[in-house]
C-alpha cells in the first residue's frame, strides 16, 4: 500500500465521529455468512466532521438518520419494517453538532456515501455546504420519489445550485494506491473521494489526512457493515439476501480494505461500526473532542 507522501505544510484534517442514530434489530444474516436466519443486529449510524488544519474548512461525511423517519419516501419504510427492523435517534448529526459548537449552517462541504435513507439525514439543514456525489447517485435521483412511488430515494434530495456531481470520466480521478479511482477534491492531497463500488450505484469513501507526517483515515461507508470482513473472519452474508447490489465488486473492495487496515498509519472507520463505537463512545473521539491520528 502507497498513499502520497506529505508536502511541505501539508495541510490535514482533525476528524471527530457525531452520532447519527440507531438501525435496531436488522438480520445479520444480510451482513455476514455465518450469521443464522434469527441473529439480530443492532448497528449506529455514524458520521464524521472533519477540519481543515489550514483553513479551518469543515466538511461532514454522511448525515446519520433523520430525526422523524416517517418523514422519509414510503419504500423506505416499508423496507424497515418488512426487514423487522425500527429505527431509533435519539441524537441526530444535528444536534451532534450543535452540541460541540458548530451550527450546521456553517458547515463548508457535505458528502454522502450514498443516498440510502440511513445516511443522508436532513440536507436543508445545511444551508452554507456545497455537496458532493458521484454522477450515478445523480442518475438514481432523476428518477427518485415521488416521481417515481417505489423509489427510496427523494429526487429534492441535493440543492441543485449547490451540489457538485463528479462525472464517472472525470480525468480527475485517478489511482491512488490500491483504489483503481480517487479524486483529489481539494486539490492539495489532503482528501480523497474514492469510487467504492459493490454496495449500490455512486458510492463513495473519503480517505482524509490525519496528520502532517503520515497519518490517514479512511471513511468507508457501507463498504462493509461488519468489521470481521475487514478483518477476514467473515464473509458477506446472502442467506437472506445481500447489502450490496454487487457481491463480486463489493468483495474487491473489502480487500482492499483489508489490506490498507494492516497499515499501521491508516485507520479504517466504517459508518456501521459498532465495536468501535462501543470502544469509543464516552471515552474518546466523538464531537466536540477528535479521533486520535495514528
Amino acid at each position: 500500500m502507497s498513499f502520497p507522501p506529505p508536502s511541505a505544510d501539508q495541510a490535514y484534517f482533525h476528524i471527530s465521529a457525531l452520532e447519527g442514530g440507531f438501525i435496531e434489530d436488522m438480520p445479520l444474516a444480510i451482513f455476514i455468512h455465518s450469521a443464522k436466519p434469527h441473529e439480530k443486529a443492532s448497528m449506529p449510524s455514524i458520521a464524521f466532521l472533519l477540519r481543515n488544519s489550514r483553513t479551518e474548512e469543515t466538511l461532514v461525511f454522511d448525515l446519520g438518520i433523520p430525526k422523524d423517519v416517517k418523514n422519509t419516501p414510503p419504500a423506505v419504510q416499508k423496507a424497515v419494517a418488512a426487514a423487522g427492523a425500527k429505527c431509533t435517534v435519539p441524537q441526530d448529526v444535528r444536534q451532534s453538532l450543535l452540541k460541540g459548537g458548530l451550527d450546521p449552517a456553517k458547515v463548508n462541504h457535505v458528502v454522502l456515501s450514498h443516498v440510502h435513507f440511513d445516511h443522508v439525514g436532513d440536507p436543508t439543514l445545511f444551508t452554507g455546504a456545497t455537496f458532493i456525489a458521484h454522477t450515478e447517485t445523480r442518475d438514481l435521483l432523476q428518477n427518485g420519489y415521488p416521481k417515481n412511488p417505489d423509489s427510496q430515494y427523494p429526487s429534492d434530495l441535493y440543492p441543485v445550485e449547490r451540489t457538485i456531481y463528479i462525472e464517472a470520466d472525470d480525468p480527475k480521478w485517478q489511482p491512488l494506491g490500491l483504489f483503481p479511482k480517487a479524486y483529489d477534491y481539494f486539490g492539495d492531497g489532503s482528501a480523497y473521494i474514492v469510487d467504492a463500488p459493490g454496495h449500490m450505484p455512486g458510492h463513495i469513501n473519503l480517505l482524509a489526512r490525519t496528520s502532517a507526517n503520515g497519518g490517514w483515515a479512511y471513511l468507508a461507508g457501507d463498504s462493509a457493515h461488519d468489521w470481521r470482513l475487514i478483518t477476514g473472519e467473515e464473509k458477506i452474508g446472502t442467506l437472506l439476501g445481500c447489502a450490496h447490489e454487487c457481491k463480486e465488486d463489493a468483495e474487491e473492495h473489502i480487500a482492499r480494505l483489508s489490506d490498507i487496515e494492516k497499515d499501521e498509519k491508516v485507520r479504517v472507520l466504517l459508518a456501521h461500526g459498532g465495536p468501535w463505537y462501543e470502544a469509543s463512545k464516552g471515552v474518546k473521539g466523538f464531537w466536540p473532542e477528535t479521533i486520535e491520528s495514528l
